[in-house]
């Protein structure tokens, strides 16, 4: 159980990544229950728990708006890791086919509790894969992983119903019709959703991309959420095969498609929008939509780089996210990070991404994209998910001059010593507290290999 109170004191910088941008050395944070009460240089109140954080960066909980958790079983699988996006599809259907309601649940639980080793408190999960051979309710496995490793959860029930013989790319025995999907759709809301301050599980709804999903399907979804109050999640304009495909079969770019489709809007956001121009850029600021940035997958794929500086700039709402791991390949949130902070001083110059605009993206830019106002930052009234940093290694030594951006420019290990959900510690001493990593992890591996093995 945890404490009723905790003093976070002493931290060698508290980056509360606030409107003002207050950041103070030595600083003290204070959390009654599951929210931060006070966050100030020093602070004079009594705690069931005090904890040193000297030596420590403590930072708000990043939020990872694009995962496929499913994919952490087939990480580096030879046959793929040279593949661009279409054709590294095309084979791994071929695997994902034999999935398991087991695998789902021991992936979830692998890529969760990377991601809270790695810093990130809150995640959502694009989960579309529903083979005809398997239970239907394999995306409740990953909300119940949610709760077992204890992270701050947004599934997303994913769909895909345009299979080969309809012109799409996925095999038909991967897909669903789309009564079936909406009827589950219903049932996932009904059971799971909860939009109250500090929810631990909110549901979106997320067709998987526009070669794998009908028109049909697009606007039946999107109607449905806005009558549910829900948020809407896709693929988009992730590579130039899609630009093409989108041209080919519906005469549009595939913005131009969502815009008819009824798919713009602060209630939506799209995974990579790497391939936009300027128009489209300004039109997504203007309606509130948003995006996902997934540096390291679409580099690992040669996907391309999405333009964020440029989204940033007009006012578009942008998060960051891992990817499947299978894209990536891995769900290391920090790493992430580091990614965005490097990949667009080739994109858009060297001075374009300061580590500040990459901590905002990470927190407070996925907190606005997934809709919620108590996460993303350290203020009074605030969830209390932070994370504790050890800037006391060889690998930090050299780089205090400035601890926040040290962060991403040094480092030898990106493992965070602390990391608080809801006022509970899920992550101590660097090692997860509700899982057995060892034990996970060798489960993974027997699992991943059978499922291999299935093709």
């Amino acid at each position: 159980m945890s404490p009723r109170s905790i003093l976070v004191r002493n931290a060698l910088l508290v980056a509360t990544l606030d409107d003002a941008g207050h950041a103070y050395r030595g600083g003290d944070v204070f959390i009654e229950g599951k929210r931060i009460v006070e966050v100030a240089p020093s602070v004079a109140r009594k705690a069931d728990l005090i904890i040193n954080a000297e030596g420590c960066v403590v930072l708000p909980g990043f939020v990872n708006c694009h995962h496929h958790l499913f994919q952490t079983l087939t990480r580096a699988l030879p046959a793929v890791q040279d593949q661009a996006l279409f054709g590294w599809l095309t084979h791994l259907y071929t695997v994902w086919q034999n999935i398991t309601p087991e695998a789902v649940e021991t992936s979830a639980m692998v890529g969760m509790g990377e991601l809270l080793l790695t810093g990130c408190t809150t995640t959502t999960d694009h989960f579309y894969l529903f083979p005809s051979s398997q239970p239907g309710d394999l995306l409740d496995r990953t909300i119940e992983a949610a709760k077992t490793i204890g992270m701050r959860f947004h599934p997303t029930r994913g769909s895909m119903s345009l299979g080969r013989s309809k012109g799409g790319l996925p095999p038909d025995h991967v897909t669903q019709s789309e009564d079936a999907i909406m009827a589950d759709c219903e049932r996932v809301v009904a059971r799971y959703h909860d939009p109250e301050p500090l929810s631990m599980c909110r549901v979106g709804l997320s067709p998987c991309s526009p070669f794998s999903v009908t028109k049909e399907l697009m606007r039946e979804t999107v109607k449905f959420a806005r009558r549910k109050g829900l948020r809407c999640h896709t693929h988009l304009a992730e590579t130039l095969d899609e630009q093409n495909f989108c041209l080919e079969k519906f005469g549009k770019r595939p913005l131009a498609l969502m815009e008819e489709l009824e798919w713009l809007g602060n209630d939506v956001w799209y995974a990579h929008a790497v391939h936009l121009d300027d128009a489209e850029i300004e039109k997504m600021a203007r309606t509130g939509t948003g995006a996902c940035h997934c540096p390291t997958s679409n580099l690992r794929l040669g996907s391309g780089i999405a333009p964020i500086r440029k989204m940033l700039d007009a006012g578009v709402p942008v998060g960051l996210g891992v990817d499947g791991s299978a894209s990536n390949d891995s769900s290391d949130m920090l790493g992430e990070a580091r990614s965005c902070l490097l990949v667009h001083r080739i994109a858009s110059g060297v001075g374009s991404m300061p580590a500040a605009d990459v901590f905002r993206i990470a927190c407070r830019g996925g907190a606005r994209v997934l809709g919620r106002d108590d996460i993303g930052m350290l203020a009074a009234g605030k969830a209390a998910d932070l994370v504790l940093w050890d800037m006391t290694g060889l690998g930090y030594a050299g780089a205090l001059h400035d601890p926040l951006a040290a962060l991403l420019f040094a480092g030898d290990s990106h493992i965070a010593r602390t990391v608080m959900v809801n006022g509970e510690i899920v992550v101590d001493n660097h090692r997860l507290m509700r899982v057995d990593e060892r034990a996970l992890a060798e489960k993974a591996n027997r699992v991943s290999f059978a499922l291999a093995a299935a093709r």
